[in-house]
């Protein structure tokens, strides 16, 4: 060993001393330079809808829910079943506010919802965003746009620079005349947890403070595991998840200290910091992980990412990232306890709760009515639903949707809100054999899809297909684009009569299907996709009055 350096800030000497090493060996002949292979992960990504969700909150007043895509640098709002409602941001990262179609995002994590109000913490652009879901406008409230070193605060929040937000929750001011009217921030790059005041307020040992401010609240900013009753000389280490408990005895905020694989709470009436579970007594050790279901400082958890709290049986779940587990603690005891996961980083949904795997999950959310468990599950690109009354675990289906670009015809006129699904990039696309048409006739398109065995068609998601010709709306006109498929042993028969006067002689009809299916017990779920590409031959011909075509193919 050369050289150790510990901690952060210390970029100049790193530099400075690995240039020096690099030449002192490079000269003795003990270096080479040959290039290693790289190949990169995103080759091999599975199909998904979803790329490393980082969090996800759940609607209480309504029946919808928020995920951030992190990886798409987009947010999600879905119904319960996995239906997309709106599309906010991506695929690509950027930085702008704006109508949903234009907004950007930079690898999003936190998100918080009331009513049609979403704050976001948008992590690598250093801001806090709000959706406002029935103007459909993205705007920002906090953040300057790139990293700021400010350890106090104290701006109006779009002049605030700010570090790193990783998650947000909402909360209420100690003299506030308004619910909800501060969003605490989880300020991972600074060590600390902040306040942005929604409305005029008072914090725990504060002044009174003017809307739109936004500051620190507890941390001192260095990275630490240390614990006080005022809340500016307690230390944090990469605080990455918030979650409240608003009813006595905790009246608190309980927080995934990351880097010192600690839960903590911040006291809401005087802002005092304690120590939950995990970690050490030594403030400076952060190493003090591990994987060990006991009280207090004998439990150890490794990395937690995501705390939520379940106030109807007066439980905490932790989203255990590095042992990819869930785990719960009983706050009153300081039990720690495993609730999912075998520690294995995998996908498996098995048929109890220790046998199902996790991939370092990052986020979770529990029902106000505390039924269901939400998890983003970040390395298997999905979110996982436990019912925490039936212990049944399944993943939660999103059922992607856009619109069509309405072109000056009148069956698309017809049809402007006509939502169609939009397949998976790794649906196949199958040529058909060229076929000859006349004006008038009849097709009759026979779907013979099989599924893997021991699979069904998942009821909660309508799987479906739906015709398209693209410049050649006209073949539609008048026809039913789309339906259903409820059963696969009795798959529909898809009929089209063609129009008697053709505009063309030769067009393209699409026959796309979306197939949502599950294991016959439920306990994985699946989407797949394929389109059928038919090239029409169209000629005054004697033709009979009907043509069928199958189309088969085996998931």
């Amino acid at each position: 060993m050369l050289f150790s350096l510990v901690g952060e800030g210390h970029k100049d000497q790193l530099f400075l001393f690995t240039s020096i090493a690099l030449k002192f060996y490079k000269e003795r002949g003990q270096i080479t330079d040959n290039k290693i292979g790289i190949k990169l992960y995103k080759d091999s990504l599975p199909s998904s809808p979803l790329l490393f969700p980082g969090k996800v909150t759940v609607d209480n007043s309504g029946d919808r829910l928020v995920i951030a895509d992190t990886g798409h640098h987009r947010i999600l709002v879905v119904r319960k079943n996995g239906q997309i409602l709106h599309t906010i941001g991506g695929p690509n990262s950027g930085r702008k506010d704006g109508r949903f179609s234009e907004a950007a995002f930079n690898s999003p994590q936190g998100v918080a919802i009331k009513n049609n109000i979403i704050y976001v913490a948008d992590t690598e652009n250093h801001l806090i965003r709000k959706i406002d879901l029935e103007l459909e406008m993205v705007n920002t409230v906090a953040g300057i746009g790139i990293q700021g070193t400010d350890k106090e605060g104290g701006a109006k929040g779009e002049e605030q620079p700010i570090s790193s937000p990783w998650d947000v929750i909402f909360g209420s001011s100690v003299s506030g005349t308004h619910e909800d009217d501060v969003l605490w921030i989880a300020m991972a790059g600074t060590h600390q947890v902040w306040a942005l005041m929604l409305e005029c307020g008072k914090l725990p040992k504060g002044s009174d403070l003017k809307k739109g401010t936004c500051l620190r609240f507890a941390g001192s900013g260095n990275e630490e595991n240390r614990n006080n009753a005022y809340p500016h000389k307690a230390a944090f280490a990469q605080p990455s998840g918030l979650s409240l408990a608003s009813e006595e005895p905790w009246n608190c905020i309980f927080v995934a200290d990351s880097e010192s694989s600690t839960v903590r709470t911040i006291s809401l009436k005087d802002g005092a910091v304690k120590h939950l579970v995990g970690g050490e007594r030594d403030p400076l050790n952060l190493f003090a992980f591990g994987d060990v279901d006991e009280a207090g400082i004998n439990a150890k958890l490794q990395h937690p990412l995501g705390v939520t709290w379940d106030k109807k049986r007066k439980l905490l779940y932790v989203a255990d990232s590095y042992n990819h587990k869930i785990k719960f603690v009983d706050p009153k005891m300081k039990n720690c306890a495993t609730l999912a996961g075998t520690g294995e980083a995998s996908n498996v949904v098995g048929s109890s709760l220790t046998q199902t795997t996790f991939n370092e999950p990052g986020g979770l959310c529990v029902e106000e009515n505390g039924r269901l468990l939400y998890i983003a599950d970040t390395n298997n690109h999905q979110i996982k639903v436990l019912d925490l009354e039936t212990k049944i675990i399944s993943m939660l289906p999103i059922l992607c949707t856009e619109i069509f670009d309405v072109v000056d015809h009148p069956f698309i006129q017809n049809n402007k809100t006509a939502n169609i699904p939009k397949l998976p990039k790794s649906a196949p696309n199958i040529q058909l054999p060229s076929l000859t048409v006349t004006p008038g006739q009849t097709l009759q398109f026979l779907l013979r899809l099989s599924l893997p065995a021991n699979t069904k068609l998942t009821e909660e998601a309508p799987s479906s297909w739906f015709l398209t010709a693209e410049g050649n709306e006209w073949l539609l006109q008048g026809q039913n684009p789309s339906g259903e498929i409820e059963d696969i042993s009795h798959q529909p028969l898809i009929s089209l009569q063609l129009p008697s006067s053709c505009l063309s002689s030769e067009a393209v009809l699409s026959i796309k299907v979306c197939l949502y299916y599950c294991s016959k017990d439920s306990s994985a779920c699946m989407m797949k996709g394929i389109s059928f590409s038919q090239l029409l031959q169209i000629a005054d011909t004697n033709q009979g009055s009907t043509a069928q075509v199958e189309l088969t193919y085996a998931f």
